[in-house]
């Protein structure tokens, strides 16, 4: 589970439609329903983490309606500019989980677009494949591929040819060390980054409650727990792409829940609620009055939840010496 979400029937410390040694991530529109038809692959693969594409589905609006617009325009203007432009985009969507990034940006974006999908679930691929968009906001084309793969294994030589890295939820569950393998490969193909959603460690819960604030600082200890950065994903990220040269942009990109969110807030707050009582056992008394009265006030429309995120742009130095 991710910080800033948790999966229903996913691994708890796992974020549910992410990074590739987890996997993460992530908004206009809901996965196709012929998905549920898609059997999971019964390939062996054990250890590979199953999250719940519903979950996915229910979070997609919010991701949506959260990630930020105003880094579109100098995204498109990097691309605008790049070398070898007419031949189209080539995007590689880092923890595709069902493939909402692509859902929500390429439509967004003008031009031919070639879309890579990176995740470790088979599973998760077959829905992304399934639900990717087909056309660009210009009615351009829209491709995608799938591959299998371990973003800790990233180089810049498996970008050479990118126009473009997009991630959702993914920085919060790695790693510094993977951070920087993300931000070498990224900087050495001259590639721009866009990675959005990153919990930032900050949930605002309207009417407050006394335990709101232990209940957060669990939550963020778990979302740290082994060599996981959680929400101090964003700082590290951003020193570590400004090291290497690149100018990095981090926006606002709050999920804002209220009454017509009830039913991915009720999935929230029990997967936050879970995730605090795991790291801090000695808070389970407490939390299990907390949550029921939490959910009531949601089920009556009566609770407003703030979940704080940033959204990330990079721009490496193009091979001209800008960035």
């Amino acid at each position: 589970m991710n910080t800033s979400t948790t999966p229903a029937g996913s691994t708890a410390g796992t974020e549910p439609d992410g990074p590739q040694s987890r996997t993460a991530h992530q908004d206009t529109t809901s996965a196709p329903a012929v998905l549920s038809a898609i059997p999971a692959p019964t390939d062996g693969d054990s250890e590979v983490p199953r999250y719940a594409p519903q979950w996915l589905r229910l979070r997609e609006p919010a991701d949506a309606a959260a990630r930020a617009h105003d880094l579109l325009d100098p995204l498109r203007i990097r691309l605008a500019n790049q070398a070898g432009r007419a031949t189209g985009l080539v995007v590689h969507d880092l923890g595709c989980g069902t493939g909402s990034m692509g859902r929500w940006l390429a439509p967004l974006l003008d031009g031919d677009q070639h879309w890579i999908l990176h995740d470790r679930d088979p599973y998760l691929l077959h829905f992304a494949t399934v639900g990717a968009p087909r056309a660009a906001a210009d009615g351009s084309p829209v491709t995608v591929t799938t591959q299998r793969g371990d973003i800790g294994r990233l180089t810049p030589d498996a970008l050479t040819g990118a126009s473009l890295v997009t991630a959702s939820a993914l920085l919060d569950v790695l790693t510094a060390e993977e951070i920087d393998t993300l931000a070498a490969a990224c900087v050495g193909a001259g590639c721009p980054a866009l990675l959005t959603l990153s919990v930032v460690g900050r949930v605002d819960l309207t009417p407050a409650h006394p335990l709101d604030q232990q209940i957060a600082e669990a939550f963020n200890a778990h979302q740290r727990r082994g060599d996981l950065l959680g929400p101090d994903a964003v700082s590290v990220a951003c020193d570590a792409f400004g090291r290497l040269g690149a100018t990095v942009r981090v926006r606002p990109s709050p999920w804002r829940l209220g009454a017509r969110q009830s039913a991915l807030t009720e999935e929230w707050l029990r997967g936050w609620v879970g995730a605090a009582v795991e790291q801090r056992p000695d808070l389970a008394a407490g939390a299990d009055a907390y949550l029921e009265d939490r959910l009531a006030a949601c089920a009556a429309g009566g609770l407003a939840v703030v979940v704080h995120h940033s959204d990330v742009l990079v721009l490496p130095r193009s091979a001209g010496g800008a960035s």
